[in-house]
């Protein structure tokens, strides 16, 4: 896996518009990268003016959940879930067109019994304000179990 990178700000993915999002920007945030969105917009809204980002990324391999184009993902997102966090550009997460960024987080922190792929859609992971992966949840995790650690690494910052 020499194509990884070692620092999570190292990272630049591209938006839904096809602008570099530099993760340079992330520094001193805490973030959770999801390919999910429903119910994280009020965590989201509690947290966003106290260093804490969520960045979506969708994904279309497990069930075609997500099969549209990148400005019709938006669009639904806004629409359906009223989502103003960053989505990204749509990218895939297993593989080897798995996009740098999951790449990185999943070499960082592996699944149940050490599995380094994403099983399911809707898996999340959350990183620290120093850019450390310091938990992976699995996609039965919700918004509200993953608030008490995000509350934690924000009170630590």
């Amino acid at each position: 896996m020499a194509d990884i990178l070692d620092s999570f700000y190292d990272l630049q993915p591209v938006d839904n518009k096809g602008q570099t999002f530099d993760f340079k920007q992330l520094e001193g945030k805490v973030v959770l990268i999801v390919n999910q969105y429903k119910g994280l917009e009020d965590l989201y809204k509690k947290y966003e003016n106290k260093n804490f980002v969520i960045l979506g990324f969708p994904c279309n391999q497990f069930g075609r959940q997500e099969p549209g184009t990148d400005e019709e993902i938006s669009s639904f997102c806004t629409l359906n879930y009223g989502v103003t966090f960053p989505v990204l550009k749509k990218i895939d997460v297993n593989g080897d067109s798995a996009d740098p960024v999951y790449k990185f987080i999943k070499s960082k922190k592996a699944g149940i019994l050490g599995f380094r792929g994403i099983k399911w859609n809707f898996e999340k992971f959350l990183i620290d304000s120093k850019g450390q992966v310091v938990q992976r949840y699995s996609s039965v995790s919700t918004p509200e179990s993953i608030e008490p650690e995000v509350e934690k690494l924000i009170s630590s910052t």
